[in-house]
């Protein structure tokens, strides 16, 4: 019987590291994604100067609504690989 409640609590604890993934994935993708569109709306003369830095890691990356869906995806990529290894990490040091 201990040894059910034992088990059922190790579940219990248990991450899903996919889901983790989408999830974390689906907040920097969709956050990077806003914050480029909000920029490329508000326009001006040097629009999105410091956003753009970010090109130095996600190739192709520009603060234009294609640059906005090139974000998407690599922060996508970035998100889910960070949601995994947080799910997977905790469910080592918990089981």
């Amino acid at each position: 019987m201990i040894e059910e409640g034992q088990n059922l609590n190790a579940a219990i604890l248990r991450l899903n590291s996919r889901a983790w993934g989408i999830a974390l994935g689906l907040l920097l993708g969709g956050g990077l994604f806003l914050a480029t569109i909000v920029l490329v709306i508000k326009g001006g003369p040097d629009v999105g100067q410091h956003l753009s830095l970010l090109s130095v890691f996600f190739p192709g990356y520009r603060v234009t609504v294609l640059g906005s869906l090139i974000g998407f995806v690599y922060a996508f990529v970035l998100g889910y690989a960070l949601g995994r290894l947080v799910g997977t990490v905790y469910n080592r040091l918990v089981a």
